[in-house]
């Protein structure tokens, strides 16, 4: 890797972290400390106004529906997320946003909006631009490579499932 390469690599690694760091401590000194960011992202994917199933939360979170259960039990608890069976279709399970739940979605979305913001106020529109397909490309490389790992992670469980593991 060169220098420049070497440079942007520092770049990404660090701002990922720092974000993830951030989100983190601002939770917990926050009147939402009970939340982890797995269970703010979760309320994220959930959404602020409809309700949503549970397959269709999990399909947004790319978790499996019994992972999304775990979760939705604990924001159940805390009191961020209202879980109830649809009225046509009681296999359907359908969850939402608390009042607490929106406030908490709501102050995290403001975080979300001030580093955008941030980052995006100083640049006039062929920067914007560019910033725009750098972050596209990071994007689509990251679910490639997600798609990629699946993949293999899939192969790895059939051949074990086949050689009784």
């Amino acid at each position: 890797m060169n220098d420049y390469d070497q440079r942007v690599n520092e770049l990404l690694v660090h701002i990922f972290d720092e974000i993830m760091v951030t989100e983190e401590k601002a939770l917990q000194v926050g009147r939402f400390a009970d939340l982890s960011i797995s269970e703010m992202h979760t309320l994220e994917g959930i959404g602020l106004y409809e309700s949503r199933t549970m397959t269709e939360t999990a399909d947004i979170l790319s978790v499996t529906t019994g992972t999304l259960t775990v979760a939705i039990d604990r924001l159940v608890r805390k009191g961020y997320v209202d879980r109830q069976r649809d009225s046509d279709d009681r296999r359907i399970v359908r969850i939402k946003l608390t009042k607490k739940g929106k406030l908490a979605f709501r102050l995290h979305l403001k975080f979300h909006t001030l580093l955008v913001d941030r980052i995006t106020k100083p640049l006039d529109e062929s920067e914007k631009n560019l910033l725009l397909r750098a972050l596209t490309s990071v994007s689509l490389f990251i679910e490639e490579q997600d798609q990629r790992y699946l993949k293999n992670l899939h192969k790895a469980e059939l051949k074990a499932e086949r050689n009784g593991e």
